[in-house]
């Protein structure tokens, strides 16, 4: 057989979601799911949401949102926000993600920055947490007079006393990891995480029954270092003996809601965090919510459901309350 055949081997088959070939090339089914990329717009007709596309590093970019009618330098929350995907799949420039963050900025009168990341199984975890925590310290660095590669609707508008990280599902994951870095390492201009907000996290938590028969598991130890595979990784276990301390964790309130009927993400995930995080002794406030009867990532999908608005006001609240 040629080895130009011998490439065309699947080592590793996630269908529908990718396929990795022997010779390294992945392969996404976005087509077959009808996703795809959309542009940013001037104004959004539906919400009068401005939006652009940015470049943050030679390997991260994301997508800036402005709400309609923003005086001149008058200062707004800064949400940074992290898509999901399960770590290998999503981009911050899809429809879906495009239309979600349309209708959120618009009803928490925030800034947003959508952050587009590496994915597995081209880059390991740690460089996919880095490229996260890149963007959130270009974000900060806004707050500090010498930055050079500043965006101007941040830097006019962005108050940096008011400060989120968000992220639905696999951004759920990364939005954990960015607050437990925080709290162990300064942003800079020494700017400080007023709130997370975990939506649907990818976490996985071994008192929970049967979280290892499923979906999420049997990718997370495909994708995950060799040293991370089973239920302790600190990376996706927060109650994991190897865990520092969630008493650490670098932020002020917490926000983490979960679906009663998600097949990826169990539902007991938002009490189990909730509690562990209590137990801690971290002296923030946390809100935690299970959706009855709703499923993984619902208000994404539809924004302007009954159940989905009645999620993004609970999360609009979070944002803007003092």
């Amino acid at each position: 057989m040629a080895a130009s055949d011998n490439n065309n081997d699947v080592v590793t088959d996630f269908f529908p979601y990718y396929q990795l070939y022997k010779d390294g090339r992945v392969e996404r089914f976005y087509e077959l799911a009808g996703i795809h990329e959309v542009p940013p717009s001037l104004e959004d007709p539906a919400t009068g949401v401005s939006s652009k596309d940015v470049s943050i590093s030679a390997h991260v970019s994301a997508r800036l949102y402005l709400p309609k009618n923003t005086a001149p330098n008058q200062k707004l929350p800064v949400l940074v926000y992290y898509h999901g995907g399960g770590l290998v799949l999503g981009s911050a420039f899809f429809k879906t993600e495009h239309c979600y963050l349309n209708y959120l900025v618009s009803e928490s009168n925030c800034i947003a920055i959508s952050v587009n990341y590496r994915l597995a199984p081209e880059h390991d975890i740690p460089t996919i947490y880095q490229d996260c925590w890149d963007a959130l310290q270009w974000v900060a660095s806004h707050s500090v007079s010498d930055t050079i590669n500043k965006d101007p609707w941040i830097e006019n508008h962005g108050d940096f006393n008011r400060v989120f990280v968000g992220g639905d599902s696999a951004g759920g994951n990364i939005v954990y990891n960015m607050i437990m870095r925080a709290g162990r390492e300064k942003l800079i201009g020494d700017v400080k995480l007023l709130g997370a907000i975990l939506a649907f996290p990818y976490l996985m938590i071994p008192s929970i029954e049967n979280y290892d028969k499923g979906l999420s598991y049997k990718l997370w130890n495909t994708i995950c270092p060799l040293s991370e595979r089973g239920n302790d990784s600190p990376m996706v276990n927060p109650v994991s003996k190897k865990c520092p301390s969630l008493s650490t964790l670098g932020c002020s309130r917490l926000f983490v809601c979960t679906g009663e009927k998600d097949e990826l993400v169990p539902g007991e995930v938002s009490t189990k965090f909730a509690e562990a995080v209590k137990k801690s002794g971290w002296k923030g406030e946390i809100e935690s919510i299970l959706f009855e009867g709703e499923g993984h990532c619902f208000q994404c999908e539809n924004p302007q459901a009954e159940k989905s608005k009645d999620l993004i006001k609970r999360i609009v609240s979070f944002i803007q309350r003092d």
